[in-house]
């Protein structure tokens, strides 16, 4: 089980890779945030109140990807403009996220963050998941990354999401809180730079 002292470790391991990466990523990312306004005709960075450690909702910051308008879950792909498919292919339109691990709201590797309704509801042991900040990349999330594609194939998408990937997800999570360790976030980081 992770505790104080390795949250600790964690948080000083994501301060200083945020501020190692920072000074080589501001120029792509605002230059990709430009290209995002102009492509979607609408603010090029995106952002949305999820739910973040010990439940505490947050605003996360993406590039902004997806045409105007609604958009369903399992018919993102469709909504996403050229370019945002190709930053959403290669998880570019995650990288204002090193503001959120800067700010102390993620870290690198944790549970991805989600909408109210999902961890903000969890219930005993399944809250656990909550003790530690959510990530950018994880266990899950390296699971999952095919995840739109899973729930485009579904004929109730919000159903199979709640009902399967959800509930998955969590168990996931847990079993990642539980046998946390410095070097198996190195393992889930080098894993996600290379799927």
């Amino acid at each position: 089980m992770i505790t104080s002292q390795q949250l600790l470790v964690k948080r000083v391991f994501d301060l200083l890779l945020a501020l190692l990466l920072l000074p080589i990523l501001i120029i792509p990312i605002v230059l990709l945030v430009i290209m995002a306004s102009i492509d979607t005709r609408d603010n090029g960075v995106f952002s949305q109140v999820r739910i973040g450690q010990f439940g505490k909702p947050f605003k996360i910051y993406k590039i902004r990807t997806l045409k105007k308008g609604v958009h369903r879950l399992g018919h993102l792909e469709t909504s996403a403009t050229s370019l945002g498919k190709f930053l959403r292919n290669y998880k570019l339109d995650e990288l204002p996220q090193l503001f959120n691990v800067l700010k102390g709201d993620m870290s690198f590797v944790g549970p991805r963050p989600d909408l109210a309704g999902f961890a903000d509801v969890l219930e005993g042991e399944d809250r656990l998941i909550l003790k530690v900040k959510p990530g950018i990349t994880g266990p899950a999330t390296l699971k999952y990354k095919d995840e739109e594609l899973i729930l485009a194939k579904q004929l109730n998408p919000e159903t199979y999401n709640r009902t399967v990937i959800w509930k998955d997800k969590v168990d996931i999570n847990k079993k990642y809180v539980k046998n946390w360790s410095f070097s198996l976030d190195l393992i889930f980081l080098l894993k996600s730079l290379k799927s």
